[in-house]
């Protein structure tokens, strides 16, 4: 659901996490499981494209999107060209 929700391919998520594509089609096709270090992985790149987990609260855990996929490129851009040019307060 998080994948589809930033609308990117399996590859893309596996480039982004450093997983291989086969790791998340068997899991995403409930055929294996995922270690511990891999679903963190694959966590910290969901995160860092702006996809946010919710927890279990009685309504069944979740995700959705913090940013949209435009948003989370512009601040991608700007963090690797070192962020908005501004004024200094010194």
């Amino acid at each position: 659901m998080a994948r589809a929700a930033l609308k990117i391919g399996v590859r893309d998520l596996a480039e982004m996490a450093n997983v291989t594509t086969a790791t998340l089609t068997r899991y995403e096709n409930e055929r294996g499981g995922m270690h511990a270090d891999t679903r963190d992985k694959v966590k910290r790149a969901l995160e860092s494209a702006g996809v946010v987990f919710i927890p279990e609260n009685g309504g069944g855990a979740g995700v959705r999107l913090k940013f949209n996929r435009r948003e989370v490129k512009a601040i991608e851009r700007l963090e690797n060209e070192g962020g908005i040019v501004g004024d200094d307060d010194v």
